[in-house]
């Protein structure tokens, strides 16, 4: 059986050394490459009868990305199987490929065997992700775990996010009507709960829960 496959890779030479590696199999057929997702969201939209089996993609593309092309291939064209090939390891970016039903991720520096049980794998009707994908997503979501598990009262959220915005402990007291050594416990209650070192570390929490902007 023979496997029609299309590659999206805005780097010629990885693109070239990829074409080279899987012309040693005679069942995968190259039906066409391109530089950017949106010349393969086309040629979806011009051939919408044609046997394609899987699009292999990049993340960083010009003009459509490869998270975005995983995603519109997967509302339109499901029965077409997608891996992602990438140097990117960011969490967020996996996160997002798993959440829009992405078949497989490999990094770049992959073994050629990898890269073929990848593709193996996909075609086989089962999801391939490499151990260092994996952990990452498992690293991940154990830390969302975590902070999902902090519970802050409203009272010091406030003092989260006047500290961050750099108020002193005295004028942090008055204007939430309260004592200044009120105000210093709640900071070292704070610390604790959220298990940073410093105050830095208070203000980055609140950057990053949206409690203020950076």
């Amino acid at each position: 059986m023979q496997y029609n496959l299309i590659i999206a890779d805005d780097h010629k030479m990885f693109l070239d050394g990829l074409l080279s590696i899987l012309k040693s199999e005679k069942k995968y057929n190259v039906l066409l490459t391109a530089k950017n997702g949106q010349n393969i969201v086309k040629y979806l939209e011009i051939n919408p009868d044609e046997k394609i089996d899987l699009i292999i993609t990049d993340i960083t593309m010009p003009e459509l990305d490869g998270i975005t092309l995983n995603k519109i291939v997967k509302e339109k064209k499901n029965n077409i199987k997608t891996l992602v090939i990438s140097m990117h390891n960011d969490p967020n970016m996996i996160d997002t490929l798993i959440e829009n039903n992405v078949d497989g991720f490999v990094p770049k520096n992959a073994e050629k065997e990898e890269f073929f049980l990848a593709i193996k794998t996909i075609l086989g009707g089962n999801k391939y992700f490499s151990k260092e994908i994996k952990n990452i997503y498992t690293e991940n979501k154990f830390s969302k775990l975590k902070e999902n598990e902090i519970k802050l009262t409203q009272r010091e959220i406030d003092v989260i996010i006047l500290i961050a915005e750099e108020f002193t402990t005295q004028e942090i007291a008055d204007k939430l009507f309260l004592s200044k050594h009120t105000i210093e416990s709640y900071r070292k209650k704070i610390i604790s709960k959220l298990n940073v070192r410093n105050l830095a570390g208070l203000t980055k929490y609140a950057i990053k829960m949206g409690y203020i902007k950076s």
